[in-house]
């Protein structure tokens, strides 16, 4: 399988008076797995057309091993798109599915006939084809169904086909635009698996665009989160997760969503909400700020002090309790706590208790959005 970089700079991309792309700069690793991810509109799909040559960039280029193809034919660029809806032909069977983009390159227009070209064109070729289509059958467990067609297949199926077809070209990367959209829950997890286990055998650069932040964080080496045309975070799933670099990148991800607490930051840089102080500090450099504090659910716990809070419902998930509570001083805010299903929950009759942050896992972001530096512990004197 080729395994080649592939860069983008400064792209950029009007659709009328919208700028759709502002700049993106990002290189892509030999081998890796890297999710566009973010909610509709934010340019990741557009992003990814650009790369494979369906819409061309207003400014940018795009270089594969290190070579611009920006103004080259998506047929020149080696690169294998697999769609949202699949588009395997109907007419056709599985087997001639997946040979269609080797029949395509590598044999004349009478060759690509059904009946004149097993008559004109070379065997090797054809006797070619047929081991390549058969290999990425065997690897895609699909051999079974060569001679069925689109129509007699699964959901599940038909998107294993689709990725057959790409992978015999052998291309530079795969480009995939939320391949398992169409697919329902279960399959759409099993289908996770599968494409990851996919991306471990063949070795190959997958770039993966998706609305689905589990699909992002369980498949990908690295994830590019998108906003409004631009590179939110770049870096590893646990990156994105455990130090967001801005509100938006905290809300998208994580489930349940991230706590959010609007928060006061003192001269002396102790931390406060809703006029308590909390166990963290800020730098002094921020002092009077208004901030925003972000809390994963796992991250907030029972405790003898600290913010008073109503629990609302609680759900099961296992070996998980998720606690949906609202501040006793803004009724309206909601706070969701991930406890064990056998961990303690020290609420009374009324269903009060309090909550403390586990200070080396909050999250500071300012007014402007962005994350601040120099959160601390503190220890609360009575």
């Amino acid at each position: 399988m080729t395994r080649n970089s592939l860069e983008i700079k400064g792209i950029g991309k009007r659709f009328g008076a919208e700028d759709v792309l502002k700049g993106i700069d990002l290189a892509v690793r030999p081998g890796e797995f890297l999710s566009l991810v973010g909610m509709s509109g934010c340019g990741k799909s557009t992003l990814l057309r650009i790369i494979a040559g369906l819409e061309r960039p207003d400014r940018g280029r795009v270089l594969i091993a290190d070579n611009d193809v920006t103004e080259m034919d998506p047929s020149d660029r080696n690169l294998a798109m697999v769609f949202q809806s699949y588009a395997l032909y109907p007419h056709m069977t599985v087997r001639e599915n997946i040979a269609t983009p080797l029949r395509m390159r590598n044999l004349s227009l009478a060759g690509r006939m059904p009946l004149i070209g097993r008559m004109t064109a070379p065997a090797a070729t054809l006797q070619e084809i047929d081991v390549r289509v058969g290999e990425a059958a065997e690897t895609l467990q699909i051999a079974h169904l060569l001679d069925r067609k689109p129509a007699q297949l699964s959901g599940g199926q038909r998107q294993r086909v689709a990725l057959a077809r790409a992978l015999v070209r052998s291309p530079a990367a795969f480009l995939m635009d939320e391949p398992l959209s169409n697919l329902d829950a279960k399959l759409r997890a099993h289908m996770r698996d599968e494409l990851a286990n996919l991306h471990r055998r063949l070795g190959a650069t997958f770039i993966y665009v998706t609305h689905d932040q589990v699909e992002a964080m369980t498949m990908s080496n690295r994830i590019a989160l998108m906003s409004e045309g631009r590179i939110e975070q770049l870096g590893t799933p646990s990156d994105l997760y455990q130090r967001p670099a801005s509100l938006t990148v905290a809300r998208f991800i994580g489930s349940p969503a991230i706590n959010l607490i609007p928060v006061e930051i003192a001269e002396n840089g102790s931390v406060s909400a809703y006029g308590k102080v909390l166990n963290i500090g800020a730098s002094g450099s921020r002092a009077g700020q208004v901030a925003t504090l972000g809390v994963r659910a796992e991250d907030l716990v029972p405790a003898a002090t600290g913010l008073k809070v109503r629990i609302e419902r609680i759900e099961m998930h296992g070996a998980d309790r998720f606690v949906h509570t609202s501040l006793l001083d803004d009724s309206s805010h909601r706070i969701t706590l991930r406890l064990g299903a056998s961990d303690p929950l020290p609420a009374g009759d009324d269903g009060v208790f309090a909550v403390t942050v586990k200070a080396d896992r909050a999250h500071l972001f300012g007014v402007d959005g962005q994350r601040l530096a120099g959160l601390s512990h503190r220890e609360l004197v009575a």
